[in-house]
């Protein structure tokens, strides 16, 4: 792993990953609302916005803050979430010295993240945990799922493994992810194991959770238990692929 030599070429204290799927309803308030906290923290920052191929209104949108010099638009076909992601941490790792990764629905507010950044330097990883979640039977299944899963094949004590609500250092994370194929499903997950398998210094945090009040889930149902089928996969080859490093 990383020796914690920061690299030369780091301009920000902090890179924001925001993956965007068709939230043209929300989407200007959740980025103003996490610059309006990041500057009030005094953090030097880049927030990094994947559009990924939004077939509503959300690029035009994304343009009315485009020219602020702290926010990177990027826009970019549809290739999912898990793959748009991947990119972003791949960019912020050498763009700041810590990464955090947060969906734009909404769901997870900004209000918890101070708590997180002032505890960074004690920690490699620091987690929110869900509180007040309302999932549907199914999702309350995969979630367990996806929490055996990682202690079982990892070990560690991440209460919410598959959260986007994760700050986390770039040394640590960009040896983790140049291990992580890009079409992965839930890489958010393989990242959890891997802190998990390496003994990082992890975390956790209750963060409140809302249930989205605009757009639409887009894995629902049949589609939800394929897509934990094909995370699980990933997820044990990404364990063997850990075990021959």
């Amino acid at each position: 792993m990383s020796d914690g030599v920061r690299n030369i070429n780091i301009q920000y204290d902090l890179a924001v990953i925001l993956p965007v799927y068709n939230e043209e309803a929300c989407i200007e308030e959740v980025v103003k609302s996490w610059m309006h906290v990041l500057e009030r923290l005094g953090i030097n920052y880049l927030l990094i916005v994947l559009n990924d191929g939004s077939k509503d209104s959300t690029k035009l949108r994304l343009q009315n803050i485009s020219k602020d010099v702290r926010v990177r638009i990027i826009n970019k076909e549809n290739t999912g979430h898990g793959p748009t992601i991947l990119i972003g941490y791949h960019l912020a790792v050498k763009e700041a010295d810590w990464v955090f990764q947060v969906d734009s629905d909404d769901e997870l507010k900004p209000d918890s993240f101070d708590e997180l950044w002032k505890r960074r330097e004690s920690f490699d990883a620091l987690f929110g945990f869900r509180i007040g979640r309302c999932q549907t039977a199914s999702r309350k299944v995969i979630s367990s799922i996806s929490r055996y899963l990682i202690f079982m094949l990892f070990g560690g004590s991440i209460l919410d493994v598959n959260i986007p609500y994760r700050l986390i250092r770039s040394n640590v994370l960009r040896d983790i992810i140049a291990h992580i194929p890009s079409n992965s499903f839930a890489p958010n997950i393989m990242i959890s194991g891997a802190l998990a398998h390496f003994k990082h210094r992890i975390y956790n945090h209750p963060v409140a959770h809302e249930n989205r009040k605009t757009g639409t889930v887009s894995i629902v149902n049949l589609k939800l238990w394929k897509a934990a089928l094909t995370s699980f996969n990933q997820t044990l080859v990404f364990r063997m692929r850990l075990n021959r490093r």
